[in-house]
């Protein structure tokens, strides 16, 4: 992402999780922690974080990895929806069922951790993702 552009480019799409690193401020904090599979039974990664740019409470999904990864983004809440991705269809349909059931179960808990958990440490960080429910 260029310096000019804003987070408003982002409406049409999903971006990168390296476009929503680099348009954060110099004084932004961020707690982060990408969960494998085995720890929440849904097949792809998903990326936790405290109050990330200038959304509602969610989650990202990756089946692969990395900074510039297509992903889909899911609400945080008791009915959670998907509300953006640049997966392939047949990614996204394979995934998100099982992701919508694991923000369902875990909501309570991944709101509270995208309000309040830029306090927390690695170790807890680490804790809290151990603690959530596996679908």
């Amino acid at each position: 992402m260029g310096f000019n552009e804003t987070i408003a480019v982002w409406i049409d799409r999903e971006p990168t999780l390296d476009e929503e690193l680099r348009a954060l401020g110099e004084e932004d904090i961020v707690e982060m922690a990408n969960l494998p599979p085995d720890w929440t039974g849904v097949l792809a990664t998903i990326f936790i974080s405290t109050a990330l740019g200038q959304h509602g409470p969610r989650v990202k999904l990756y089946p692969k990895t990395g900074r510039n990864q297509p992903s889909a983004s899911i609400s945080i809440g008791p009915n959670p929806r998907v509300l953006a991705s640049s997966l392939d269809e047949r990614d996204l349909n394979r995934i998100a069922p099982k992701a919508l059931e694991w923000v369902a179960l875990n909501h309570e808990a991944l709101t509270q951790f995208w309000f309040e958990g830029e306090d927390m440490n690695i170790a807890d960080v680490a804790d809290f993702g151990r603690s959530l429910t596996k679908v």
